[in-house]
């Protein structure tokens, strides 16, 4: 009956959780999706060039996700515990973390512009358009630094509803801003790929100050505090956070690393290919933001859970979580097999390339399945266990050591098509799966992170 009541307030959270999150990752890849139908329009070498670019932030963004996702592991058991002086301190860790990050990135990104698109293209016409986009787009990093900070955290302390709509809103600000400057509407400047920039950057600015007036105009929110309390964090614990976060962000980072590597190996098919893995991994992307609400609600119910000092439900939310991905598997691997062609339309693509982004999203729909398990056993349950460093080490082997080699060979060696170079690279997640099926059964990887007495649990 115990268990039965467990699995109720498991899918009822997972609901509560997981759709706000869906709809902020929707919104989040709907803002790449917008520039890559806009910058579409304009021809091949720009939406090549807004997408080797993209992959600046792309790295970005998912690193900062490693780091806010591996402090979430303090957060979630904190916010279980009902402590808010703890959850407010993990908040200043990430505000400061990720601002020195952001900074860095962006630094490195505007001086370093034509060598990092040249990792991606020869074509000195898709360099020019690259660097023209991200020497405008990198100054959004910091504020997307702090954005992400609380929209993250609002998902530990599972309070979404007010972050999404905003988050929804910078969308519809980036969509209409990138409408009157890539094309030169009313009365604004024609500026093509640099008004896609422009539009991203004044997005995230929106985003951010929205949040923060939600934040301190609302009366008793979590984050809401003085400086002093949001920064009060001592060495020992922000030590303590770091050596959990770490290891995520490596992990995190190496993956972003290496799907960038592996775009770049793309490229060495020729800008078409370049241009139809953009919008092939941004289709896809849109669709897996159902996993991402999926995982992204594991781990903060997971790590709620282990904050409370049980176990047992922890491991089976992780079982009930697993049986819930295979059922979406067969979902979207059907939907994007129908919606391959009715996406292809969508380009103004000579017709030998719309033939290849037909192919490549139906090759992309046969590999979601292990993709996504893996996902889900690393993303969504070992690493809310606070079973980091083995993932870190599982992420690495596989995306560095199998993935990366695997492209460069298919495309440089065997002369691959670009389907075919997507799926024998799919070697790397079916490692990661069978190897994490074991480490899940074991319990091995839960463990209780935060300081809360655990005398009262014994």
């Amino acid at each position: 009956m115990e268990r039965i009541t467990d699995e109720k307030i498991f899918y009822k959270k997972m609901i509560f959780i997981g759709v706000p999150v869906v709809f902020q990752n929707l919104i989040s890849i709907g803002l790449n999706l917008i520039d890559t139908l806009m910058i579409g329009m304009l021809g091949e070498q720009e939406l090549a060039a807004v997408g080797a670019a993209n992959q600046v932030y792309f790295i970005f963004t998912v690193s900062l996700f490693g780091l806010y996702s591996g402090a979430a592991v303090y957060t979630a058991q904190y916010w279980g515990a009902q402590d808010i002086d703890g959850v407010r301190k993990l908040l200043g860790i990430d505000y400061i973390v990720g601002f020195l990050f952001a900074l860095i990135v962006s630094v490195v990104a505007y001086l370093f512009a034509p060598q990092i698109i040249g990792l991606f293209s020869q074509d000195q016409e898709v360099i020019g358009f690259g660097v023209d986009y991200i020497r405008i787009a990198c100054f959004s990093y910091v504020f997307s630094g702090f954005s992400g900070a609380i929209s993250y955290n609002s998902r530990a302390i599972q309070n979404l509803t007010v972050p999404t709509i905003i988050n929804a809103s910078a969308l519809c600000v980036n969509a209409v801003l990138n409408y009157l400057l890539i094309f030169g509407k009313a009365g604004c400047p024609q500026m093509g790929v640099q008004g896609a920039a422009v539009a991203t950057l004044i997005a995230r600015v929106f985003e951010l100050a929205a949040l923060l007036i939600y934040v301190y105009t609302r009366k008793e929110h979590p984050f809401k505090a003085s400086p002093a309390k949001i920064f009060g964090f001592g060495k020992e614990l922000f030590s303590k956070v770091m050596r959990t976060a770490i290891p995520v962000v490596f992990t995190e980072g190496c993956w972003a690393a290496s799907v960038a590597l592996i775009f770049a190996a793309y490229g060495k098919l020729g800008t078409s290919a370049l241009a139809v893995a953009q919008v092939a991994n941004v289709i896809c992307e849109m669709l897996q933001s159902v996993y991402f609400g999926v995982g992204n609600a594991t781990a903060m119910l997971i790590g709620e859970t282990l904050g409370r000092g049980n176990k047992d439900v922890a491991f089976h939310n992780g079982k009930r979580a697993v049986k819930l991905v295979w059922i979406l598997n067969g979902v979207m691997t059907l939907l994007m097999i129908v919606l391959s062609k009715p996406v292809a339309s969508i380009y103004n693509f000579s017709g030998e390339t719309n033939r290849l982004l037909i192919i490549t999203l139906i090759t992309m729909a046969i590999t979601i399945t292990p993709k996504m398990i893996g996902y889900i056993y690393v993303v969504g349950i070992l690493r809310a266990g606070g079973d980091t460093l083995f993932c870190m080490k599982l992420e690495i082997f596989c995306n560095m050591f199998i993935m990366v080699p695997l492209a460069y060979i298919s495309v440089l060696v065997f002369h691959l098509s670009l389907p075919l170079t997507m799926l024998l690279i799919e070697v790397g997640d079916l490692v990661r799966t069978f190897v994490c099926m074991p480490r899940f059964k074991s319990r091995k990887w839960i463990n209780i992170v935060t300081e809360v007495e655990e005398k009262d649990r014994s």
